[in-house]
Protein backbone atom coordinates (compact mmCIF):
# COMPACT_ATOMS: atom_id res chain seq x y z
CA UNK A 1 0.00 0.00 0.00
CA UNK A 2 1.16 3.70 -0.79
CA UNK A 3 0.28 7.06 -0.23
CA UNK A 4 -1.37 7.91 -3.52
CA UNK A 5 -4.74 10.06 -1.89
CA UNK A 6 -4.88 13.62 -0.41
CA UNK A 7 -5.88 12.01 3.08
CA UNK A 8 -3.82 8.98 4.44
CA UNK A 9 -7.16 8.09 6.65
CA UNK A 10 -10.28 9.25 7.37
CA UNK A 11 -10.97 8.02 11.02
CA UNK A 12 -14.71 7.59 12.08
CA UNK A 13 -16.15 7.53 15.32
CA UNK A 14 -16.13 9.04 19.05
CA UNK A 15 -14.38 12.42 20.17
CA UNK A 16 -14.72 12.10 23.80
CA UNK A 17 -14.05 13.08 26.97
CA UNK A 18 -11.65 10.71 29.19
CA UNK A 19 -11.51 11.92 32.62
CA UNK A 20 -8.92 9.88 34.25
CA UNK A 21 -7.88 9.44 37.80
CA UNK A 22 -4.75 11.24 38.78
CA UNK A 23 -3.68 7.99 40.43
CA UNK A 24 -3.61 4.14 39.75
CA UNK A 25 -6.68 2.67 40.69
CA UNK A 26 -8.72 -0.94 39.73
CA UNK A 27 -11.19 0.59 41.17
CA UNK A 28 -13.34 3.63 40.19
CA UNK A 29 -15.16 3.94 43.71
CA UNK A 30 -11.54 3.90 44.84
CA UNK A 31 -11.21 7.73 42.92
CA UNK A 32 -11.41 10.88 44.11
CA UNK A 33 -9.94 13.03 41.49
CA UNK A 34 -9.63 12.98 37.93
CA UNK A 35 -7.90 14.67 35.29
CA UNK A 36 -9.49 15.99 31.98
CA UNK A 37 -8.45 14.74 28.68
CA UNK A 38 -9.61 14.48 25.04
CA UNK A 39 -10.22 10.72 24.06
CA UNK A 40 -12.07 8.21 22.42
CA UNK A 41 -10.17 5.68 19.96
CA UNK A 42 -10.98 6.67 16.44
CA UNK A 43 -9.94 10.50 17.66
CA UNK A 44 -6.88 9.25 19.68
CA UNK A 45 -5.71 7.62 16.42
CA UNK A 46 -6.52 10.01 14.41
CA UNK A 47 -4.44 12.57 16.36
CA UNK A 48 -1.36 10.10 16.31
CA UNK A 49 -1.66 9.75 12.79
CA UNK A 50 -1.24 13.35 12.66
CA UNK A 51 1.75 13.72 15.34
CA UNK A 52 3.50 11.28 12.99
CA UNK A 53 3.20 13.09 10.00
CA UNK A 54 -0.14 11.39 7.75
CA UNK A 55 -2.35 13.55 6.30
CA UNK A 56 -5.77 12.84 8.11
CA UNK A 57 -9.11 13.46 8.91
CA UNK A 58 -11.82 13.11 11.56
CA UNK A 59 -15.25 12.48 11.33
CA UNK A 60 -16.97 12.73 14.60
CA UNK A 61 -20.12 14.81 16.45
CA UNK A 62 -19.57 16.36 19.57
CA UNK A 63 -21.75 18.64 21.50
CA UNK A 64 -22.92 22.25 21.53
CA UNK A 65 -21.53 22.66 25.33
CA UNK A 66 -18.47 23.74 27.01
CA UNK A 67 -16.57 20.22 26.84
CA UNK A 68 -17.44 20.07 23.21
CA UNK A 69 -15.78 23.17 22.64
CA UNK A 70 -12.68 22.17 24.31
CA UNK A 71 -12.33 19.15 21.96
CA UNK A 72 -13.31 21.17 19.05
CA UNK A 73 -10.16 23.57 19.95
CA UNK A 74 -8.10 20.97 21.00
CA UNK A 75 -8.65 18.48 17.51
CA UNK A 76 -8.06 21.93 15.39
CA UNK A 77 -4.95 22.79 17.14
CA UNK A 78 -3.55 19.87 15.85
CA UNK A 79 -2.99 19.16 11.67
CA UNK A 80 -6.52 17.35 11.30
CA UNK A 81 -8.68 18.28 8.68
CA UNK A 82 -11.79 18.60 10.65
CA UNK A 83 -14.35 20.10 8.36
CA UNK A 84 -16.97 16.70 8.78
CA UNK A 85 -16.09 17.06 13.09
CA UNK A 86 -19.98 18.46 14.15
CA UNK A 87 -21.88 19.93 17.11
CA UNK A 88 -24.74 18.70 17.82
CA UNK A 89 -27.65 19.13 20.16
CA UNK A 90 -26.19 16.02 22.59
CA UNK A 91 -23.90 16.36 25.88
CA UNK A 92 -20.68 15.71 25.00
CA UNK A 93 -19.78 11.68 26.26
CA UNK A 94 -17.92 11.61 28.99
CA UNK A 95 -15.87 8.31 30.43
CA UNK A 96 -14.56 7.83 33.39
CA UNK A 97 -11.52 5.66 33.33
CA UNK A 98 -9.07 4.07 36.06
CA UNK A 99 -4.98 5.08 35.28
CA UNK A 100 -4.25 1.42 35.12
CA UNK A 101 -1.09 -0.58 34.95
CA UNK A 102 -2.80 -3.33 33.25
CA UNK A 103 -6.52 -3.11 31.96
CA UNK A 104 -7.93 -0.03 32.72
CA UNK A 105 -11.88 0.01 34.49
CA UNK A 106 -14.17 2.86 32.88
CA UNK A 107 -17.84 4.25 32.69
CA UNK A 108 -19.70 5.53 29.71
CA UNK A 109 -21.63 8.03 29.66
CA UNK A 110 -22.38 8.92 26.55
CA UNK A 111 -24.23 11.88 24.45
CA UNK A 112 -23.41 12.97 21.25
CA UNK A 113 -20.67 10.51 20.19
CA UNK A 114 -23.15 8.16 18.32
CA UNK A 115 -25.02 10.94 16.40
CA UNK A 116 -23.17 10.84 13.25
CA UNK A 117 -24.79 11.42 10.13
CA UNK A 118 -24.42 10.62 6.36
CA UNK A 119 -23.65 14.45 5.56
CA UNK A 120 -20.19 13.73 7.05
CA UNK A 121 -19.16 11.07 5.26
CA UNK A 122 -19.18 11.89 1.68
CA UNK A 123 -18.50 10.25 -1.51
CA UNK A 124 -16.10 13.11 -2.66
CA UNK A 125 -14.39 12.81 0.34
CA UNK A 126 -13.71 8.77 0.31
CA UNK A 127 -12.37 8.98 -3.49
CA UNK A 128 -9.20 10.97 -1.70
CA UNK A 129 -8.88 8.76 1.25
CA UNK A 130 -6.25 5.78 1.59
CA UNK A 131 -7.26 3.93 4.88
CA UNK A 132 -11.17 4.22 6.26
CA UNK A 133 -11.04 3.48 10.24
CA UNK A 134 -13.47 2.93 12.80
CA UNK A 135 -14.08 1.02 15.89
CA UNK A 136 -16.18 -1.18 17.92
CA UNK A 137 -17.19 1.27 19.95
CA UNK A 138 -18.28 3.34 17.24
CA UNK A 139 -20.48 1.11 15.54
CA UNK A 140 -22.59 -0.12 18.89
CA UNK A 141 -25.18 2.63 18.62
CA UNK A 142 -27.84 4.02 15.84
CA UNK A 143 -27.41 6.20 13.74
CA UNK A 144 -24.09 6.12 14.33
CA UNK A 145 -23.71 2.26 13.18
CA UNK A 146 -25.75 2.33 9.90
CA UNK A 147 -24.12 5.58 9.22
CA UNK A 148 -20.63 4.32 9.47
CA UNK A 149 -21.08 0.48 8.09
CA UNK A 150 -22.72 2.42 4.87
CA UNK A 151 -19.37 5.03 4.82
CA UNK A 152 -17.25 1.64 4.99
CA UNK A 153 -19.26 -0.01 1.75
CA UNK A 154 -18.91 3.03 -0.31
CA UNK A 155 -15.15 3.37 0.88
CA UNK A 156 -14.69 -0.39 0.22
CA UNK A 157 -15.72 -0.14 -2.91
CA UNK A 158 -13.57 3.15 -3.93
CA UNK A 159 -11.06 1.57 -3.56
CA UNK A 160 -10.26 2.35 0.18
CA UNK A 161 -8.33 -0.07 2.53
CA UNK A 162 -11.01 -0.54 5.57
CA UNK A 163 -9.51 -0.85 9.47
CA UNK A 164 -11.43 -1.59 12.64
CA UNK A 165 -10.46 -1.93 16.09
CA UNK A 166 -12.37 -4.04 17.50
CA UNK A 167 -12.93 -2.80 20.97
CA UNK A 168 -15.58 -4.89 22.54
CA UNK A 169 -16.86 -4.14 25.50
CA UNK A 170 -20.61 -5.49 27.40
CA UNK A 171 -20.95 -2.22 28.92
CA UNK A 172 -21.06 -0.41 25.29
CA UNK A 173 -22.53 -3.08 23.16
CA UNK A 174 -24.75 -5.16 25.39
CA UNK A 175 -26.11 -6.87 22.27
CA UNK A 176 -23.31 -9.22 21.53
CA UNK A 177 -24.68 -11.64 19.06
CA UNK A 178 -25.15 -8.08 17.08
CA UNK A 179 -21.91 -6.95 17.76
CA UNK A 180 -20.79 -10.43 15.69
CA UNK A 181 -22.68 -9.99 13.22
CA UNK A 182 -21.45 -6.21 12.55
CA UNK A 183 -18.03 -7.35 12.89
CA UNK A 184 -18.00 -9.92 10.53
CA UNK A 185 -19.86 -7.54 8.36
CA UNK A 186 -16.78 -5.01 8.63
CA UNK A 187 -14.56 -8.04 8.07
CA UNK A 188 -16.06 -9.15 5.12
CA UNK A 189 -15.19 -5.81 3.00
CA UNK A 190 -11.16 -6.30 3.15
CA UNK A 191 -11.00 -5.19 6.40
CA UNK A 192 -7.29 -4.90 8.41
CA UNK A 193 -8.08 -5.76 12.12
CA UNK A 194 -6.73 -5.14 15.47
CA UNK A 195 -7.76 -7.03 18.42
CA UNK A 196 -6.64 -7.63 21.52
CA UNK A 197 -6.83 -10.73 23.60
CA UNK A 198 -9.32 -9.08 25.88
CA UNK A 199 -11.59 -8.29 22.96
CA UNK A 200 -11.66 -11.72 22.01
CA UNK A 201 -12.69 -13.05 24.83
CA UNK A 202 -15.33 -10.16 25.45
CA UNK A 203 -16.79 -10.54 21.99
CA UNK A 204 -16.67 -14.17 21.95
CA UNK A 205 -16.74 -15.21 25.47
CA UNK A 206 -14.29 -17.81 24.88
CA UNK A 207 -10.79 -17.54 26.44
CA UNK A 208 -7.91 -17.13 23.58
CA UNK A 209 -5.74 -20.40 24.14
CA UNK A 210 -4.59 -20.45 20.38
CA UNK A 211 -4.33 -17.24 18.77
CA UNK A 212 -3.94 -19.35 15.54
CA UNK A 213 -7.29 -20.19 16.10
CA UNK A 214 -8.64 -16.67 16.48
CA UNK A 215 -6.74 -15.57 13.46
CA UNK A 216 -7.87 -18.06 10.89
CA UNK A 217 -11.57 -17.44 12.43
CA UNK A 218 -11.14 -13.74 11.57
CA UNK A 219 -9.52 -14.31 8.09
CA UNK A 220 -12.17 -16.70 7.81
CA UNK A 221 -14.56 -13.82 8.33
CA UNK A 222 -13.05 -12.03 5.21
CA UNK A 223 -10.28 -10.05 7.25
CA UNK A 224 -7.60 -9.06 4.80
CA UNK A 225 -5.04 -8.68 7.48
CA UNK A 226 -5.29 -9.23 11.46
CA UNK A 227 -3.33 -7.84 14.44
CA UNK A 228 -4.05 -10.05 17.96
CA UNK A 229 -2.99 -7.84 20.08
CA UNK A 230 -1.64 -9.66 23.83
CA UNK A 231 -0.83 -7.03 25.91
CA UNK A 232 2.24 -7.62 27.75
CA UNK A 233 3.19 -10.85 25.85
CA UNK A 234 3.19 -9.41 22.32
CA UNK A 235 1.45 -9.64 19.36
CA UNK A 236 0.89 -11.85 16.27
CA UNK A 237 0.13 -10.61 13.10
CA UNK A 238 -1.44 -12.49 9.90
CA UNK A 239 -2.58 -12.44 6.45
CA UNK A 240 -3.38 -15.23 4.01
CA UNK A 241 0.70 -15.56 3.14
CA UNK A 242 2.41 -15.24 6.64
CA UNK A 243 2.27 -15.37 10.45
CA UNK A 244 4.32 -13.64 12.30
CA UNK A 245 5.11 -13.16 15.94
CA UNK A 246 6.59 -9.90 17.81
CA UNK A 247 7.45 -10.10 21.56
CA UNK A 248 6.93 -7.31 23.83
CA UNK A 249 9.46 -4.98 25.75
CA UNK A 250 9.88 -4.16 29.13
CA UNK A 251 8.64 -0.54 29.48
CA UNK A 252 8.36 2.01 32.41
CA UNK A 253 4.55 1.86 32.52
CA UNK A 254 2.84 5.58 33.85
CA UNK A 255 -0.50 4.87 32.18
CA UNK A 256 -1.84 2.49 29.66
CA UNK A 257 -4.66 3.92 28.17
CA UNK A 258 -4.69 4.78 24.47
CA UNK A 259 -1.54 2.52 24.56
CA UNK A 260 -3.81 0.27 21.61
CA UNK A 261 -4.50 3.29 19.62
CA UNK A 262 -0.81 4.47 19.63
CA UNK A 263 0.47 1.07 18.68
CA UNK A 264 -2.41 1.26 15.66
CA UNK A 265 -1.24 4.90 14.43
CA UNK A 266 2.71 3.58 13.79
CA UNK A 267 1.35 0.37 12.45
CA UNK A 268 -1.11 1.98 9.92
CA UNK A 269 1.77 4.36 9.18
CA UNK A 270 4.26 1.73 8.58
CA UNK A 271 1.86 0.18 6.07
CA UNK A 272 1.29 3.40 4.31
CA UNK A 273 5.23 3.82 4.02
CA UNK A 274 5.39 0.10 2.56
CA UNK A 275 6.60 -1.71 5.05
CA UNK A 276 6.41 -5.86 6.02
CA UNK A 277 4.13 -7.34 7.92
CA UNK A 278 6.37 -7.58 10.54
CA UNK A 279 8.13 -3.96 10.35
CA UNK A 280 4.25 -2.86 10.48
CA UNK A 281 4.20 -4.53 14.15
CA UNK A 282 7.64 -3.48 15.07
CA UNK A 283 6.34 0.61 14.14
CA UNK A 284 3.52 -0.20 16.23
CA UNK A 285 4.91 -1.40 19.30
CA UNK A 286 7.73 1.19 19.48
CA UNK A 287 4.76 3.83 19.11
CA UNK A 288 2.66 2.75 21.88
CA UNK A 289 6.40 2.08 23.96
CA UNK A 290 6.49 5.84 23.84
CA UNK A 291 2.21 6.25 24.73
CA UNK A 292 2.95 3.98 27.60
CA UNK A 293 6.26 5.74 29.24
CA UNK A 294 3.74 9.01 29.84
CA UNK A 295 0.31 10.06 31.08
CA UNK A 296 -2.02 11.81 29.18
CA UNK A 297 -1.23 12.54 25.10
CA UNK A 298 1.58 12.16 22.94
CA UNK A 299 3.63 15.88 21.94
CA UNK A 300 2.15 17.55 19.01
CA UNK A 301 5.38 15.89 16.98
CA UNK A 302 6.50 12.48 16.84
CA UNK A 303 9.33 11.69 14.40
CA UNK A 304 8.26 9.24 12.29
CA UNK A 305 11.80 7.85 12.52
CA UNK A 306 11.43 7.04 16.42
CA UNK A 307 9.28 3.97 15.19
CA UNK A 308 11.51 2.80 12.54
CA UNK A 309 14.67 2.88 14.51
CA UNK A 310 14.72 -1.21 15.74
CA UNK A 311 13.87 -2.12 12.22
Amino acid sequence: MTRNRPFDILSVGELLIDLMSTEFADSLTDISTFQRHPGGSPANLCMNMARLGNQTKLVASIGKDAMGQFLLDYVKALPIDCTDLKQVPFPTTLILVTRSKSIANFEAYRGADCQISSIQIKTETLKKVSIFHTTCFALSQQPAQSVILEGAKKAARLGCQLSIDANYAAKIWPNRVEAQKVVAQYCSMGAIIKMSEVDWERLYESPLEKPKTAIDFLLGLGAKEVCLTLGGNGCWVANKQETKFLPARTVKVKDTTGAGDAFWSGYLTALLDGQSLINRAKAGRSMAELKIGQLGSLPPIVERTLIYQDL
